[in-house]
């Protein structure tokens, strides 16, 4: 238990500090920027309380607005993903699985299943972001194409990350 709570501790400050050192400041052909941040969410055991998963979404999304000036906006999305992540893991995961592994991560499932759930939970993720970011629909098409190319790239580092970190 101490271990676990140590260990996620560390992959919060370690993926806050990447993302609002690193990533924030990578803006790639001026509209692709990589959210790193999202792998604390995704890498949670399967077994976190939905109120859990809320509470620390919104802590996540506060800490990015806090040191981004973004008013909410990664609170609110964090959140968001927090509320949904139990019904998608139910969804694309067997029962099976999630009573015999302890958290989602490559090293346990496969290369294809981490791949799919993260590009999930990016996609939502970025397509509210940027949607919310924009405020308008004027820019509809252009504010998804940000997001999806800003989406693979985040998909990208965290698979990365996976190979780097969590490996067998």
């Amino acid at each position: 238990m101490v271990n676990n709570l140590l260990k996620y501790s560390l992959i919060f400050i370690v993926s806050v500090l990447l993302q609002v050192l690193v990533l924030n400041h990578i803006l790639v052909f001026r509209m692709i920027s990589p959210y790193f941040y999202l792998i604390f969410m995704l890498l949670l055991p399967y077994d976190t309380p939905r109120a859990m998963l809320i509470f620390l979404g919104f802590i996540l999304g506060l800490s990015i607005d806090a040191f981004t000036n973004t008013l909410g906006v990664h609170a609110a999305v964090c959140v968001l993903i927090g509320f949904i992540r139990p019904g998608v893991l139910n969804k694309i995961s067997t029962r099976e699985t999630r009573e015999s592994v302890s958290a989602p991560r490559i090293s346990t499932m496969s290369l294809n299943w981490f791949i799919s759930y993260a590009a999930i939970f990016v996609a939502i993720h970025h397509i509210i972001l940027f949607m919310l970011e924009a405020f308008t629909f004027e820019g509809f098409f252009f504010t998804m194409i940000r997001a999806f190319l800003s989406g693979i790239l985040s998909v990208i580092l965290i698979v990365i990350s996976q190979f780097i970190f969590f490996r067998k």
